[in-house]
């Protein structure tokens, strides 16, 4: 059980409301928690919420664990705990608290075959795996998906790409398809199709003989999905993310088309409009426009709807999920509400077991969708490179001289961070000056935290291991069953009740879904490490020491759950 949760228990109990809540003031010296039970209670009894207030408290200061409560403005009840239960907590604090395991599927990526990733792709990429980092952090199976665009008519976008650039080489088998020009086919392809008519007829005829296995158009695919999973597995790689446990899309999902029309036609839910198969999912409470499904187009051709109530079907068969989370851009939720009816009505998934989570898009300093230096659109690796670049610049000009390694972590604190702090559902810009600042609210500043408390314990001799993907724990040299003692102070007490709120403040992340829960945390928390070891000096005292080693381990597990790691020095 959480510290909040230990506390909320026994004051629920004292005072027989199982309803009651607590929350922290915004100001810390008001005390360490707070309710508004009497302001609640006031109203149903027609009293005046100070006066059940004064009858509530008595109650509250009987508890073991409480230092004093107080009446506030209206009627709010400020509580302060007691250093000594403090301190037991401290001690006895899980740091790797524990769910009832379920299992999740995250549909994150979504990349597209022929196409480098770009800055669209950014923030899908980290917030879910963070999401699936944390999952499994709290003992939840989380089985992560790469749902990849890759026999669609972007495919075939691709096939007439390579064919305009090379008519004759094409479909020999020695062709090799380059890496460095993969991206150049499919924008060459679309320019030309936008202008020519006959030419996207074409690419329509290698969509559909593509999807019929066409023996050479489906020989050019295998070489080049095999470049581009490539060169996707590369920028994860570079984005520090864990593996994906599948990397499979709208071809692997057209294999199950049959056996999701063979369900649809047996609960009559397949009806023509227009020459179209369709879906209805409207209700008769719904206020606002709800278009039906498309399952088979008038063509007869399946589409990406009918990829995606394929794959669902396939993950229900396969993985047979507790609940299914798409983190997919603000854009697709008309399609996601559609998509989760449908899977109601198909008894597969009930309502509300699939969850869209949409996302906000990152812009430049104008506001403005975010562009390279020479201005075009920004390529994930383009991203990294230049932040890259701006770390390296920034250690030079203080004088400093680190490994190219450490830059490397750096670089994707800044980038990672500046994205989990925002809200996910919010637009937020990507300025280099500021991510990278090792000062204020960024990535850098939580590093150089982490670092700097590793290298006071280490003098203190009292290392802490550090967390991360198959790190090997550095061995502690000092007494690791000595735990805190005392509280000498406020800085001690207040950053050993922020590390309190880990365990609360970790499982609030996972149930929101909200990574800017856990990047402003850390935040937080930096900033309390920071006073601590400003004014608070650990070398020779054990009990500080005892403080920076909690600290230090709580820090760099945010950090990892980030799918950071914390660099030797800054």
């Amino acid at each position: 059980m959480t510290t909040y949760d230990t506390i909320l228990s026994s004051i629920r109990t004292a005072l027989d409301l199982p309803e009651l809540s607590l929350e922290k003031p915004r100001e810390a010296a008001r005390g360490d928690y707070a309710t508004n039970a009497a302001m609640q209670m006031a109203k149903a009894a027609g009293r005046a919420p100070r006066e059940i207030a004064n009858e509530l408290l008595p109650k509250i200061t009987a508890l073991p664990f409480i230092e004093s409560a107080e009446i506030a403005g209206p009627g709010f009840i400020n509580i302060k705990i007691k250093n000594d239960f403090i301190i037991a907590q401290a001690n006895a604090v899980d740091l790797n608290p524990k769910m009832t395991p379920k299992t999740i599927v995250v549909d994150y990526a979504g990349y597209n075959v022929g196409k480098e990733l770009h800055v669209g792709h950014l923030r899908v990429s980290i917030i879910g795996d963070s999401f699936v980092r944390i999952g499994r952090f709290l003992g939840h199976k989380m089985i992560g998906y790469n749902h990849m665009g890759d026999w669609g008519r972007n495919m075939a976008m691709v096939i007439a790409g390579i064919q305009m650039h090379y008519p004759n080489d094409w479909d020999k088998p020695n062709f090799v398809v380059k890496r460095e020009e993969l991206n150049n086919f499919y924008v060459d392809a679309g320019r030309r199709a936008k202008e020519d008519d006959e030419f996207m007829a074409k690419i329509r005829r290698i969509k559909l003989d593509l999807q019929n296995y066409h023996a050479e158009y489906f020989a050019l695919y295998e070489k080049f999905l095999k470049v581009s999973l490539d060169m996707m597995h590369e920028t994860m790689r570079r984005l520090n993310m864990i593996k994906l446990d599948n990397d499979k899309g709208e071809k692997h999902a057209s294999e199950y088309v049959d056996a999701v029309e063979k369900l649809l036609r047996e609960k009559n839910m397949l009806v023509m409009s227009d020459g179209a198969e369709v879906i209805n999912v409207k209700r008769d409470d719904d206020t606002a426009p709800m278009p039906p499904y498309m399952f088979r187009d008038s063509r007869g051709a399946t589409s990406y709807d009918t990829a995606d109530v394929a794959m669902a079907y396939y993950r229900k068969i396969t993985d047979n999920p507790d609940i299914g989370v798409y983190f997919v851009d603000f854009r697709q939720s008309l399609h996601f509400e559609q998509l989760f009816r449908v899977m109601d009505k198909l008894e597969l998934f009930p309502y509300g077991t699939l969850e869209h989570h949409a996302y906000g898009v990152l812009t430049g300093r104008d506001n403005k969708p975010f562009k390279t230096r020479d201005g075009g659109v920004a390529n994930l690796s383009d991203i990294i490179d230049m932040t890259d670049d701006a770390v390296r610049a920034r250690v030079a000009g203080g004088g400093k001289n680190l490994p190219e390694e450490t830059i490397k972590m750096i670089a994707l604190a800044a980038i990672k961070f500046n994205d989990f702090m925002h809200e996910l559902r919010s637009d937020y810009v990507f300025d280099m000056d500021t991510i990278t600042s090792f000062e204020g609210r960024t990535g850098p500043y939580i590093l150089y935290t982490a670092v700097r408390l590793n290298s006071a314990l280490a003098k203190a001799q009292a290392q802490v291991p550090f967390a991360g993907e198959g790190a090997e724990p550095v061995q502690w040299t000092g007494d690791q069953s000595a735990g805190v003692v005392a509280i000498e102070n406020d800085y001690e007490r207040d950053l050993l009740l922020k590390i309190l709120d880990f365990p609360k403040m970790i499982v609030t992340a996972f149930e929101k879904r909200a990574m800017d829960i856990l990047a402003n945390y850390s935040y937080d928390l930096a900033g309390f490490a920071n006073v601590f070891y400003h004014h608070c000096p650990i070398k020779d005292d054990a009990n500080r020491t005892a403080i920076a080693r909690l600290t230090a381990r709580t820090l760099t597990q945010c950090i990892e759950l980030m799918g950071l790691s914390v660099p030797a020095e800054m």
